[in-house]
């Protein structure tokens, strides 16, 4: 079993930066998949970024973040980052962290182990 707890949310004004940490615990997620989806409110959790495990992974980000965000892994610390740049209002929402066996079920919203969130909000 894996849990996974999320940190780094705020609230920040656009243009600015966040860094948000997904920490695991239970067990290393090193072997796993670990992707990142926000939910704004009063709608659906929609993708934003995955990182297979292994040296050499394979990243990917939805259209609307690539350019602006980041995502890394820190096997020393059992976590995996997200560094938010250049941030808009319509980048608001929850923010979840979630790992899986493969990279396509994590980008579906199909990931094994999710965290509880962590709000991130952007003014104008």
């Amino acid at each position: 079993q894996v849990q996974l707890v999320e940190s780094g949310g705020g609230s920040v004004q656009a243009g600015g930066s966040l860094r948000l940490s997904c920490a695991a615990s239970g067990r290393t997620f090193s072997g796993y998949a670990v992707g990142w989806f926000r939910q704004a409110p009063g709608k659906e959790r929609v993708f934003v970024a995955v990182i297979s495990s292994g040296f050499g992974a394979t990243i990917g980000y939805s259209d609307s973040v690539q350019g602006r965000f980041t995502i890394s892994r820190d096997y020393a610390k059992n976590s995996v980052d997200l560094q938010m740049n250049s941030l808009k209002p319509e980048d608001t929402g929850v923010y979840y962290c979630t790992a899986g066996t493969y990279v396509h079920a994590i980008r579906q919203g199909a990931g094994t182990y999710w965290g509880q969130g962590t709000q991130v909000t952007v003014s104008f």
